[in-house]
């Protein structure tokens, strides 16, 4: 049975309506309703909106915006009625999931608002908030019943007012001030609460955010879940996304970004890559990396990184990162393993064309003035063979992509594969080399993997063959293919990725294959479209975003992958272990110890690995969260709510 803290041992919660108990300005909503049917009166509504935000950042006196906005709004009850309604639609969505909350505690969780009681009080009676704990201004009304001013003798009305109304109540204990404007913070700031929250789950005012730093009575809320957390009256031991550190390299998509910052995460980017000392000293106490290609994340790293619980890899591959290393520190690892296969298979067929048609050589010769128009060395792509060497995501959509442009596609892989088309598999890498005109490699780039196609395999190629390899640098022997170009066994050549390159644009590059006839080489573009690009930002960062907020590891590559739902009403326990022998049987003695009431619970377990996944009602002792933590084999625990 869920039991819910004290009210007696809890401090009072005051917070404010606007932007804070609502998503919105109740007075910028007002101005949009009077005003929709009446263009003509824009001018105001911008004047009101200028004001509202002027007085939150705390630029403009507030009692004198107030007094202003009213005058130029001039609503009626009607309107005034009209917008208590739309706003009950506009209740924050922190506040909206914690509605159980404010049941349990009546008197606890009061309103303190420049805003007025006359559409406060129907929107917080919802919540069980009584009017003798809501403190507003009032209107005045003309005889027609039309707002033209506000009661100046309610201290509300006037600047640093809040301070004033609150010594009313005559709260006993603490009190905790939780609202987004400056008129909130100068409650704590003068001496009228004992703790201070800016609010920023609905907007974050530069000035008031940047007064919560260094002072322990103040900080940053992304949402009402972490104000309850903090001071005891639920989840209280729930990490605050706000404190939540992720690190994001090698300029990840700006969608990915945007995506984190709008979930309430402290988010750093950094444009290139980091060796492994520079990343050694950056990953202190971040939570989520971020990277791409170029920046390993060895054994070494992660033994340093003391609070990291995920990597997103925002690439196709993961071989930059020692998955196993990540096991067994418990951090899962998300990619995005088929966000850029189109852009990859169309540079492929782009390659292909340009090659057997020699239009790449021609291009060079116009640059230096030389008109060659023959029809020498050039081919249609029709009805000749591609030989794919990896028919995964990539060489399969290619195989399609080629049957289209009528060329004959046969592949090679070592793991059985749905065949696309009229693709014929070959079960010997000999045979393929012998038939293909065209050979696309698209392997992974897995250690052992490494110079797999070297002087032996271009010798077995057929005469006059082009090569293309799009997938990791270190699976081709460089010089080798070097030298079967320039002994014309290989006609030409496409090389997006090298054993070694650039860690950064301002970085030299530097290759056997430069110079040669009939070789096109890239800098490791061929997943970097604009499409691509974005479609990795929102798939790797959506992976990230699931498993930090509610534990999901679909798509992980080493942690066990469970769907999970959102965790509404309820707290996730998340457990992550060595799979060894007796871990559940102890997590449901501690459960059973503490009396938590189990909603849900799931297991899910690897080679290396075991995640469980329980969820329970509200209410639990830090001192049943420091057992779970404690189980023999736990490698990271953390709750949710």
């Amino acid at each position: 049975m869920h039991m819910a803290p004290s009210s007696a041992n809890l401090a009072t919660l005051v917070l404010d309506f606007d932007s804070t108990f609502t998503k919105v300005e109740a007075l910028d909503v007002l101005a949009e309703q009077l005003f929709s049917s009446d263009p003509a009166r824009l001018t105001d509504l911008n004047a009101i909106k200028e004001l509202t935000e002027l007085a939150m950042s705390g630029e403009i006196g507030f009692g004198e915006a107030l007094q202003k906005r009213i005058q130029i709004l001039k609503p009626s009850r009607e309107d005034i009625a009209g917008l208590a309604e739309t706003l009950k639609q506009q209740v924050s969505d922190s506040i909206g999931r914690n509605l159980k909350v404010f049941q349990e505690h009546p008197g606890k969780i009061r309103i303190i608002s420049g805003g007025f009681h006359e559409f406060i009080e129907p929107v917080v009676a919802d919540y069980g908030i009584k009017a003798e704990h809501v403190l507003a201004n009032r209107l005045i009304f003309d005889d027609n019943g039309i707002a033209t001013g506000v009661e100046q003798d309610n201290p509300l009305s006037k600047d640093g007012g809040k301070i004033i109304a609150l010594q009313s109540w005559a709260v006993s204990g603490q009190v905790v001030m939780i609202g987004d404007g400056w008129t909130d913070f100068e409650v704590f700031k003068g001496g009228g609460a004992d703790r201070f929250y800016a609010f920023v789950e609905n907007i974050s005012r530069e000035k008031v955010v940047a007064a919560t730093t260094g002072n322990e009575a103040t900080q940053v809320a992304a949402s009402f879940d972490e104000v309850l957390h903090n001071e005891g009256y639920e989840g209280r031991y729930s990490f605050p996304r706000s404190r939540m550190k992720m690190l994001m390299l090698e300029n990840v998509h700006p969608v990915a970004i945007a995506h984190f910052r709008e979930e309430g995460y402290d988010v750093s980017t950094l444009k290139g890559a980091l060796d492994e000392d520079a990343l050694i000293e950056a990953i202190q106490g971040v939570h989520v990396l971020g990277i791409r290609s170029k920046t390993n994340v060895t054994a070494k790293v992660l033994d340093a990184a003391d609070k990291l619980m995920a990597i997103g890899a925002f690439c196709i591959g993961t071989n930059q990162i020692d998955l196993k290393a990540a096991s067994a520190k418990g951090v899962a690892v998300f990619n995005a393993p088929y966000s850029n296969t189109r852009s990859v298979v169309e540079m492929v067929m782009g390659l292909t064309v340009v090659l057997t048609r020699n239009i790449y050589n021609k291009s060079i010769q116009m640059h230096t003035g030389k008109w060659d128009k023959s029809a020498t060395g050039a081919h249609e792509v029709r009805n000749k063979t591609i030989g794919i060497i990896g028919y995964g995501a990539i060489g399969s959509q290619l195989s399609v992509l080629a049957e289209a442009f009528g060329m004959r596609v046969i592949y090679y892989d070592v793991a059985e594969k749905l065949t696309m088309g009229n693709a014929k598999r070959y079960r010997s890498l000999d045979a393929l080399l012998a038939e293909a005109d065209v050979v696309s490699l698209h392997v992974d780039g897995r250690a052992e993997n490494k110079n797999i196609f070297g002087r032996a395999q271009f010798a077995k190629m057929k005469d006059g063959a082009l090569f293309i390899n799009l997938s990791r640098g270190h699976v081709v022997d460089i010089e080798a293919l070097a030298e079967a170009i320039r002994s014309k066994k290989i006609y030409g050549a496409g090389v997006d990725v090298f054993p070694e390159e650039p860690r950064t644009n301002d970085d030299p590059f530097d290759s056997p294959l430069m110079g040669l006839d009939n070789v096109i080489l890239s800098p490791h573009i061929g997943g970097s479209t604009e499409e691509a690009q974005e479609a990795i930002g929102e798939f790797a960062s959506e992976r990230l975003l699931n498993f930090i907020s509610r534990g999901d590891t679909t798509f992980s590559v080493n942690m066990p992958n469970v769907q999970l739902s959102e965790v509404e009403g309820r707290h996730r326990f998340l457990h992550i272990h060595k799979n060894v022998p007796g871990v559940m049987a102890s997590i449901n003695q501690i459960m059973a110890k503490y009396n938590l009431n189990i909603l849900a619970q799931h297991l899910k377990t690897n080679e290396q690995l075991g995640y469980v996944i329980v969820d329970v009602d509200r209410g639990y002792s830090k001192e049943a969260l420091d057992e779970l933590r404690a189980v023999n084999g736990t490698l990271k625990f953390r709750s949710l709510v």
